[in-house]
């Protein structure tokens, strides 16, 4: 056991320390290399050290450098050293995280955890939480539980007797939320076609005025962090309109939310707290590995009764928190042993920087394509950016050569009938040194494209 641990240790290590400098995306020998595991499985054993030597070697070569310093393809940021650390010492401990009484460290630590999350986050104290697999299934669980309250104010137990018969449920929807909120309103049973969709401004934030009329059994969404333009929805106006009538305020925060962690970006973000449920991810803007989503509810009562789980055999507390009791999952792993981890280290100074700091590299990107001639879409507000380099055609082209180059990794999206190159940037690894590499690859494809064709 030890000598395999030590290896798997000693092949990671190498994996991250080559990461600044191989190409951000797999060599296509890499991934032709692949075919090879596609066999079928033999009927004996296979000494674990073969084993790990052939994944290294056949596995790593051909994976996305999605932790290191140059990829700007999606929002994901690489896992900071502490988090990783501490994601290996708790597989080690392989606890089934679902009671206090049967696991108590993780329990206990995923609990400090979702109080100092609140802590930084500036989300109201009395929040229940729970640790999921990401903000998908953060929506699924907060939206479970604003189901559970609106119904109930409606003389309706929805666990218990379902949704046929039930009082209508009005979800109401920014038109340019991400599928997976449509995607958890569909898991939920209120369906997709019933969302109204509400108009965004030049920049993908939600119009407060176009807001359709709202009741006890409307849950509006909101997002704290457009997904292609960063952009944050009029939080204050939303809440007031919500709360005027009595309706449930959902936040999709996947990575925006994190702007309340930077003193000087938290005005953004202003009035979040008024909210009834907020989804976020860990595994985004904080950098732990993956998985880590986190959903809060203000009501907690709302929360326990949409999750919770009893059974003869499980032996539950009453007096500390069960995770099972927050989360769709009985069984799962402590994976809020990362976040406590990358909070610890970091401190809430530590967070903000790391906030800060990438959205300073994102401007550094905006402003480089701007000075080049290039479009920028969007008011680059927090870390995304919008580069269109003309036709749609010509923007995908070059999205693909810089893709092949390796240099760095961006994906390309349509926003607003735009096609656009996207650059996400949320990783701790990435520097100053990173991104203007990555600019003069950029630029540099993109000259050639433009040279081109004169």
């Amino acid at each position: 056991m030890n000598d395999l641990l030590k290896s798997a240790a000693q092949r990671a290590a190498g994996y991250l320390e080559g990461l600044p400098y191989r190409p951000v995306a797999p060599a296509p020998g890499a991934v032709s290399r692949l075919a090879s595991l596609n066999h079928p499985l033999q009927r004996g054993p296979v000494s674990p050290m073969d084993m790990l030597r052939e994944l290294d070697e056949i596995g790593s070569p051909a994976t996305m450098a999605m932790a290191g310093p140059r990829f700007f393809g999606f929002v994901i940021g690489g896992a900071l050293p502490a988090a990783l650390a501490a994601n290996w010492l708790a597989g080690a401990w392989d606890q089934n995280s679902a009671l206090y009484n049967v696991t108590p460290a993780t329990a206990t630590i995923e609990d400090v955890a979702l109080r100092w999350l609140l802590d930084v986050l500036r989300l109201p104290r009395e929040c229940a939480g729970g640790f999921v697999t990401g903000t998908s299934v953060a929506h699924f669980t907060a939206l479970a539980a604003a189901r559970h309250a609106v119904l109930e104010k409606a003389g309706w137990n929805v666990e218990a007797d379902g949704l046929f018969g039930a009082p209508p449920v009005d979800i109401v929807a920014s038109a340019e939320a991400h599928p997976t909120l449509l995607k958890a309103v569909a898991m939920l049973g209120l369906g997709r076609n019933r969302v109204r969709l509400v108009p965004t401004g030049k920049n993908g934030a939600i119009r407060a005025d176009a807001l359709p009329p709202l009741t006890e059994r409307t849950i509006v969404c909101i997002q704290a962090g457009n997904v292609n333009t960063g952009a944050i929805d009029p939080v204050k106006d939303v809440c007031a309109a919500a709360s005027h009538a009595h309706a449930w305020v959902h936040v999709d925060g996947a990575f925006g939310l994190w702007a309340a962690a930077s003193p000087s970006l938290a005005h953004l973000v202003e009035g979040i707290d008024r909210a009834d449920s907020w989804a976020t991810d860990c595994h985004k803007w904080l950098n732990v590995p993956y998985d880590a989503g986190v959903a809060f509810v203000r009501d907690a009562d709302a929360l326990r009764s949409a999750m919770s789980i009893t059974a003869d055999y499980l032996p539950t507390s009453t007096e500390s928190r069960n995770p099972a009791d927050y989360t769709p999952e009985l069984s799962r792993r402590a994976r809020g042993i990362e976040t406590w981890a990358a909070l610890r280290s970091l401190g809430k100074d530590g967070v903000a920087d790391l906030i800060d700091r990438t959205c300073r590299h994102a401007r550094r990107f905006a402003d480089a394509m701007l000075s080049a001639g290039y479009d920028v879409l969007n008011d680059v507000v927090l870390n995304q950016v919008l580069v269109s380099f003309g036709a749609p055609e010509k923007t995908r082209q070059i999205v693909s050569e810089i893709q092949a180059d390796g240099t760095c990794w961006c994906g390309s999206t349509v926003w607003q009938g735009k096609t656009a190159m996207r650059i996400s940037v949320v990783s701790w690894a990435t520097t100053e040194v990173d991104v203007e590499r990555s600019i003069e690859a950029i630029l540099r494809i993109a000259a050639g494209r433009r040279d081109g064709e004169t």
